[in-house]
């Protein structure tokens, strides 16, 4: 004869149901902070730029390039600024200076709109809201600058006061390549193409 098996008390299982629900559930890990540029590398490129006018620039501009998301790490900025024995303040005004510096982890593709007054006049700002709704991002309310990148880390659009290339407005950089009188389609090819991964023409 089968033992029979007597359900828990209503009691009981309220307190069971009760720790089963409170349970953390499972959440995606936020994604990696990108690691900061090593050392020796630094070592190397502050070497091979010392002494050399626009040292710092040059220094800079370097490391930049050499980091996979394309920006200055805060903790670079600082491993700079004592190896060249210079203020801490000095590297991050030059680095927050220069528009093309970037303090901001970027895409693997990246498009800065001109928001000159050339380009603001032939239509760069539905060229920039044409981007943002290609990519699915939103600014924040009352940016001057707009810095936003994609959460695939893929695309990353930008503004800039200004390229000096009034006379080919509406302009556009592409993956460091200026683009004159930019139109929407042109826009809508190009995001196509390189989410595709292929490139520019």
């Amino acid at each position: 004869m089968k033992a029979l098996i007597k359900p828990p008390k209503r009691g009981l299982r309220t307190a069971i149901e009760a720790a089963q629900a409170s349970k953390p559930k499972r959440t995606k890990a936020p994604p990696a902070t990108p690691a900061p540029i090593p050392p020796d590398v630094i070592d190397q490129v502050i070497e091979r730029r010392r002494g050399r006018p626009g040292e710092l620039l040059g220094i800079l501009e370097d490391l930049q390039n050499l980091h996979p998301h394309k920006f200055l790490p805060v903790s670079t900025l600082e491993y700079v600024a004592e190896s060249l024995g210079v203020p801490v303040s000095q590297v991050f005004s030059v680095a927050t200076f220069y528009a093309f510096f970037n303090l901001l982890p970027q895409g693997e593709h990246t498009l800065v709109v001109c928001r000159g007054t050339a380009c603001h006049t032939r239509g760069s700002k539905a060229r920039l809201e044409t981007l943002k709704r290609l990519l699915n991002l939103k600014e924040e309310e009352g940016a001057e600058k707009i810095f936003l990148t994609t959460a695939d880390k893929q695309f990353t659009i930008k503004t800039v006061a200004c390229f000096g290339q009034c006379a080919l407005a509406p302009v556009v950089e592409v993956d460091g390549k200026m683009q004159s009188h930019v139109t929407e389609v042109c826009l809508k090819e190009w995001v196509n193409r390189l989410a595709r991964g292929g490139k520019r023409k």
